[in-house]
């Protein structure tokens, strides 16, 4: 039994001593990767969503924006980025009237169309 004990207190200092081993490398690494965390270069972000809100009157690049097509699109795919916003914003489908009217004014800004003085609200 003697044998047994003594083994045991050996084995104590040394399991000790590599788990301070392991918490200082680990803190070492820990610390290199915080420094060239900080020291990065900025990559510059690009934004998905335009965070603004509505212009008092529609330009051709809001209503390309509030699309998600280019200010020179063809008609077509003007007519197809409608439906396809229009279809996730509708109000039938819980989308918001106010919405809808913006994507309706954009669709006729950029075709050209007028509706009267544009957005009803």
């Amino acid at each position: 039994m003697s044998e047994i004990s003594s083994s045991r207190a050996m084995a104590t200092p040394l399991i000790a001593g590599i788990a301070v081993a392991v918490t200082a490398l680990a803190g070492k690494y820990g610390i290199e990767a915080w420094q060239a965390f900080k020291t990065r270069q900025a990559v510059p972000t690009v934004r998905k969503y335009y965070e603004g809100g509505f212009q008092a009157v529609m330009t051709r690049r809001e209503a390309a924006r509030i699309l998600g097509v280019r200010e020179s699109v063809a008609q077509d795919k003007v007519k197809e980025a409608h439906r396809r916003v229009m279809q996730a914003n509708h109000p039938d489908a819980g989308g918001s009237d106010y919405l809808a009217s913006k994507i309706n004014e954009a669709k006729d800004h950029l075709l050209g169309q007028s509706r009267g003085s544009g957005s009803a609200f």
